[in-house]
Formats: C-alpha cells, sequence, structure tokens
C-alpha cells in the first residue's frame, strides 16, 4: 500500500510502498478516505513532540474515517462495509492515517454519523475527544452554568463550544476579533481577549462571581487567567495545553479545581482505549442530533500534498479543520 513516511525529524515525509497490515485480534483493517490534520502532526514531523513518542520511520496521522474491509478475530461490532471514524495511530508504536490502509483497535472506533460526509468525520475525533473528556469526563458540564471556552474559533475550541451548549449550558468564549463572528454563529457569547480584560468580561457575564466551568484550548498566559475568572469554591478549570510552570495561587485562593486533559494516553498506554470508542459514539449521536457540525476547510489536499496541509495548519490561517483525502 501507499504510505507518507516520516523518515527522519525535520524532513519532508515520503510517498513509499509499505507492507498493507492484516487485522489482528481485536483489529479491524480499515480502508482510510480522509485523514484528519492537526498542529500536532506537525510538531511531530518536526520532532518537536517528544510526548507523543514516536521514532522514524513512521506513518504520521492521527485521525481518520473511512470503510472497514476486513475484522480480526473478536471483533463483533463491526463488519466490512461499515463507514467508521477514530482517533487510531500516529503517536508512539502506532500506526497514522497518512496510509491506504491501518489496522485499527476496534475499541477506538465508532460508526460514522450519517449525517457528516467521511471529510466531515475524519476532523472529529482528537478535537472531539479532548473536548468531550475536558467538558463532560472531567468537568461535568450540565444545564444552568457559565462555561468560557478560550480559543472558541479554535478546532479543538469550535467543537467545545457545541458540546457545552448540548449539555444545555450558557457559553461564552474568547476569540480575536476576526473570529468572534465565528464564536456567535456557534451559539456562544463572544469576548474579544484582544481588548477585554479578564476582569472586565469576568464582571460583565459573571457578576464578579467567575465562570463555573472554564477550558482553556491555549495554554500558557490564558490558563493562568483562567484561576483568575474560576466561580469560588464550585469552579473547574480544565486545559488541554497544561504542560508550562503555573502559580496555582490564585486558583486556590478561589478554592477551586484543576483538571488536565491528555488525549494521548490511550494510544500510548493502551489503556482506556474503550473509552475512546464510547466518545466517538457521543459524537457521532450528537452529529446525527444536529448538535454538532465540525469545520471544515474547503481546501482540497492529497497524500501528497501532505507538506502545503502541514504548512496550512501551521499558518493559523484556516477557515476550518484540514483535511488530507487519502482514497
Amino acid at each position: 500500500m501507499r504510505a507518507m513516511v516520516l523518515e527522519e525529524f525535520g524532513t519532508p515525509l515520503v510517498l513509499r510502498d509499505i507492507q498493507k497490515p492484516s487485522p489482528g485480534p481485536g483489529q479491524v483493517l480499515v480502508k482510510i478516505a480522509s485523514s484528519g490534520v492537526n498542529p500536532l502532526d506537525a510538531k511531530i514531523r518536526a520532532g518537536k513532540a517528544p510526548h507523543a513518542k514516536r521514532t522514524p520511520p513512521a506513518v504520521l496521522g492521527l485521525d481518520m474515517a473511512g470503510v472497514v474491509e476486513e475484522i480480526g478475530t473478536g471483533v463483533s461490532d463491526f463488519a466490512p462495509g461499515d463507514e467508521v471514524f477514530g482517533m487510531t495511530g500516529g503517536v508512539g508504536d502506532v500506526q497514522g492515517s497518512l496510509a491506504e490502509y491501518a489496522a485499527v483497535d476496534a475499541r477506538l472506533l465508532a460508526r460514522k454519523p450519517a449525517s457528516l460526509t467521511l471529510r466531515e468525520a475524519a476532523v472529529l475525533p482528537l478535537v472531539f475527544i479532548t473536548s468531550w473528556e475536558g467538558l463532560v469526563d472531567r468537568a461535568q458540564v450540565n444545564a444552568g452554568q457559565k462555561v468560557l471556552i478560550h480559543g472558541g474559533a479554535g478546532g479543538i475550541g469550535h467543537v467545545a463550544v457545541q458540546i457545552a451548549r448540548a449539555r444545555g449550558a450558557e457559553v461564552f468564549a474568547t476569540a480575536s476579533s476576526s473570529r468572534l463572528e465565528v464564536v456567535e454563529r456557534l451559539g456562544a457569547t463572544p469576548i474579544d481577549y484582544t481588548t477585554t480584560s479578564v476582569e472586565d468580561y469576568m464582571a460583565k457575564y459573571t457578576g464578579g462571581e467567575g465562570f463555573d466551568v472554564i477550558f482553556d484550548t491555549v495554554g500558557g498566559a490564558v490558563l493562568d487567567n483562567s484561576f483568575k475568572a474560576v466561580r469560588t469554591y464550585t469552579g473547574h478549570v480544565v486545559s488541554a495545553l497544561g504542560w508550562g510552570t503555573h502559580a496555582l495561587a490564585p486558583l486556590s485562593f478561589r478554592g477551586a479545581t484543576y483538571s488536565g486533559v491528555f488525549t494521548l494516553l490511550p494510544l500510548l498506554t493502551g489503556r482506556g482505549r474503550e473509552r475512546h470508542g464510547v466518545i466517538m459514539r457521543e459524537a457521532a449521536a450528537l452529529a446525527d442530533a444536529g448538535a454538532l457540525k465540525p469545520m471544515v476547510d474547503p481546501r482540497v489536499f492529497t497524500l501528497t500534498d501532505i507538506a502545503a496541509a502541514h504548512e496550512a495548519v501551521e499558518s493559523g490561517a484556516t477557515q476550518g479543520k484540514i483535511v488530507v483525502d487519502v482514497a
């Protein structure tokens, strides 16, 4: 089969013919239609993501959507011909989705939502799992809460806004001035972080009490500001990028709590993979209920365009998530 192979960190991926895999016990062989591209993919290629534990030569690509071609022993949830999606590889020693086929742990998969195309489904897994783990598994967002999403127009953020709204929360989201319309279209109250201070938007929207849940998708100073804006005693801050050095005093002084999300853990350790499959089924249910629609950049990239796809992601000037068409 054809695959884009990372032969050395910091070099372009190379198109190679490699061995087509066969599904082992608990696996399905998926003919990949589309591969979603994430900023992490470009960082891995550049050798700037040691936490992904990837060693060349390697096939990258975390997210995919495709069609089941063959099932391994012990698999009863899927059959040949099923359209599926999931975050299935590209880190650790697990083959990624920039290839024509992948032998995938069936626990990581769900059937593609009927309301989405394969291209649309391919961009959802990483960002949806990250958002769901943060907002639902950790913070247990529910109706009546005030939820603040930092980076609400971004890849993770635009999905997090939709999940929080589907859970019945009143949602606010920060964005730059050029992206406020996107946030508003998603149903959140937009906050221009470039012109509005933490104190000002906290006073305006919570009467100074703070937000019940804050989901940080940016990290750095944004996470520090989140500690200042969370509700006293009952508030919860969640971050997908809490890897820096941060002072916890502002959070402690408010008696609030913090959780971190590391979405790659089940792929890296093998533990908790069935939870990812459950979350992907939640994504499919929300999409088919009309409560979830991914933003997909209209540009078309193929396997051999992967360098341009990575450049587009790194530029930050996309109109949604980037997709590579594999089939």
